[in-house]
């Protein structure tokens, strides 16, 4: 698997090759863990001669993704200066072993180091099936992602024509689901907290980096690494 990205907190935009750093990753292992406070019922097996267990699901887990494989040397791009509107932008190919020392550094900083410090995690997945819950395909109007705004004719511009096309596309994985509020997978939640991603460059997850560890080894150019990364609102 190669389509995964590490996004800096100064990303901004659609560009995954500018403040994102390339992982060249062997497995991805992703853990959902869901806490449900769980109450025996006391004497509940004396008539019935079965225990009962009563569990509340209150909405409450633990999201994470580990992440194992090597780093190249490669291209890198940053931008400086500016706040969200940067003056500078620097393209520089480093080695692996520099890269390297770039996430360590950046896992041990602070949310206050934007240009360090890692909020965001792509990895990108093949996909069949939009968030409206359509085939993929095209629209004739730019900028229609779903066959449901295509053929939108209250949308500036009046209906398109969709395409259908039987090509995977890559999208982010993620922890949402496909439709809008009350809508498809989403029915039942009026506020749907991650919007399914459509593109490539939809947001990924966001979190923070729990560990990251790496192998400087004898004769090898590559460096082996293992990330682990905790899906989270970070503050700040």
């Amino acid at each position: 698997m190669t389509y995964v990205y590490l996004k800096t907190q100064s990303y901004t935009g659609t560009n995954l090759s500018q403040n994102t750093i390339p992982l060249n990753v062997v497995s991805a292992g992703i853990s959902v863990s869901k806490t449900i406070p769980a109450f025996p019922i006391p004497l509940s097996g004396v008539a019935t001669g079965e225990s009962i267990t009563t569990a509340f699901d209150l909405g409450m887990a633990a999201k994470s993704i580990n992440l194992s494989g090597f780093i190249q040397d490669a291209e890198i791009t940053k931008t400086f200066g500016g706040g969200d509107n940067p003056t500078t932008t620097e393209t520089h190919t480093f080695t692996a072993q520099e890269i390297a020392q770039m996430i360590a550094s950046g896992v041990d900083s602070t949310g206050f180091a934007k240009k360090q410090a890692f909020s965001e995690l792509v990895v990108l997945i093949p996909s069949n099936v939009r968030s409206d819950y359509e085939t993929n395909g095209s629209c004739s109007i730019s900028g229609r992602l779903t066959k449901t705004d295509c053929l939108d004719s209250s949308l500036s511009g009046g209906a398109g024509t969709w395409t259908p096309s039987a090509e995977s596309i890559l999208i982010p994985f993620t922890f949402g689901s496909r439709g809008d509020r009350n809508e498809k997978d989403n029915e039942g939640v009026p506020l749907p907290l991650t919007n399914f991603p459509d593109t490539s460059t939809d947001v990924g997850l966001t979190g923070f980096i729990r560990s990251f560890t790496c192998n400087f080894e004898a004769e090898s150019i590559d460096v082996s690494f293992t990330l682990d990364f905790e899906v989270a609102t970070v503050i700040p």
